[in-house]
């Protein structure tokens, strides 16, 4: 399957600041290909939110695919609900479990899941 790609957005925070700001582009999903979340490990843990605008009529699920990355990947996948006519954010407190060799995370959706896709986090060393 030829997944769609995605990058994780990350604000740009000043020095002299303590806060940032981002301008977020969500990416459409098309069910059939999926989502490659590109970046992943570049995010500090526990910074890595997945934003998920679902206006479908029925709540639908998600799945995060196991990585082949590292040990913890052994976990399996994990199905997550994303409620009907509803924004869900999903924070990934260690994303190590779904990463693949090429630092990426794969996502799959169930097929009454309609809406946009997004992710957000801090980037490693601020």
């Amino acid at each position: 399957m030829a997944r769609d790609e995605i990058t994780i957005q990350l604000p740009v925070i000043e020095n002299s600041d303590s806060a940032g700001i981002l301008v977020i582009t969500p990416q459409t999903v098309t069910i059939a290909n999926g989502i490659k979340l590109l970046g992943a490990m570049e995010c500090m843990n526990n910074t890595l939110f997945i934003i998920l605008n679902n206006t479908s009529s029925a709540d639908s699920t998600i799945t995060l695919k196991k990585g082949e990355r590292y040990p913890n990947s052994m976990l399996g996948d994990l199905i997550l609900t994303a409620a009907k006519s509803a924004t869900t954010a999903i924070q990934i407190q260690d994303p190590a479990r779904f990463v693949n060799s090429d630092g990426a995370i794969d996502i799959d959706f169930s097929s009454n899941f309609a809406g946009n896709i997004y992710a957000i986090g801090k980037k490693v060393g601020l």
